[in-house]
């Protein structure tokens, strides 16, 4: 990557509650100073209460999202989040290795906060045998690297190991998240080829983490798509996060949103 303009293409769902999927993305980015650009993978029908309805977007249409984007404004990172079908994950699969220059941050969406699954159990295997190898950096939480990898993943221990094992699935970077995780401290671990790192924070006792993983993983895009480093990008990005779970508005009677643009706040 030459230039670091921070532009961040994202390939997501939205979401209607507007707290997590591309709404989330967005916000992010745009948060952090930088630009964001979407190809929309799916419509979901949702609020804090969860999940009601999805609705997929045509394959072609997403790939026509994506190429506008690419031929045009171009991109610094590529983020990916909810991936519901074989389909899709096959044609992104096609569609991203003829961009092998352009990092790719792959959080794999499968569970919302809620509990409701947002992803059918086929694609899980395309996304780990198609995509896991394209990608710079991989964002699962304890349960969505349980699924890519079928082991446990209860401990940082567990984290650590599970890291290692999408590194030999192909990955370049594995930030395995401890949030769902009990203990008053989130442990979160990244592995690479070369060296395994934790990162620590103080858990929040808030019922307002919707949309967290999209958040995190997005904020670590735009610190890539500006010119940082991966572990630089982990660390600003989750004190980002920290403070906008801290400054949630409440909204809603479930799993509130976050308060993604805090940083404006006068």
């Amino acid at each position: 990557m030459t230039d670091a303009n921070g532009r961040v293409l994202i390939i997501a769902g939205s979401d209607s509650g507007g707290g997590a999927g591309i709404q989330a993305d967005i916000k992010t980015v745009t948060a952090l100073g930088g630009y964001a650009a979407t190809a929309i993978t799916a419509i979901t029908i949702q609020n804090t209460l969860g999940v009601s309805g999805v609705h997929s977007i045509p394959v072609d249409i997403v790939e026509a999202q994506a190429r506008a984007v690419l031929d045009d404004i171009g991109a610094d990172v590529i983020k990916t989040g909810m991936l519901g079908t074989v389909e899709l994950v096959e044609m992104l699969a096609v569609l991203l290795s003829e961009y092998p220059d352009i990092p790719l941050v792959l959080d794999p969406v499968m569970v919302a906060t809620s509990g409701d699954q947002l992803i059918d159990d086929a694609a899980i295997g395309a996304i780990r045998d198609r995509l896991l190898p394209l990608a710079a950096l991989v964002t699962p939480n304890a349960p969505e690297a349980a699924k890519l990898t079928g082991q446990p993943v209860t401990s940082t221990q567990e984290q650590a190991e599970a890291g290692r094992q999408l590194v030999e699935l192909g990955a370049k970077a594995a930030l395995v998240k401890g949030g769902h995780i009990g203990g008053s401290v989130i442990t979160d671990v990244l592995v690479t080829s070369k060296a395994t790192m934790v990162f620590e924070t103080e858990r929040q006792k808030t019922r307002n983490t919707h949309g967290t993983g999209c958040t995190l993983a997005s904020a670590i895009a735009t610190g890539l798509a500006k010119g940082r480093s991966l572990p630089d990008s982990i660390e600003a990005g989750g004190s980002y996060l920290s403070e906008a779970i801290r400054r949630a508005p409440g909204f809603g009677a479930g799993h509130g949103p976050v308060h993604h643009a805090w940083v404006t706040d006068r």
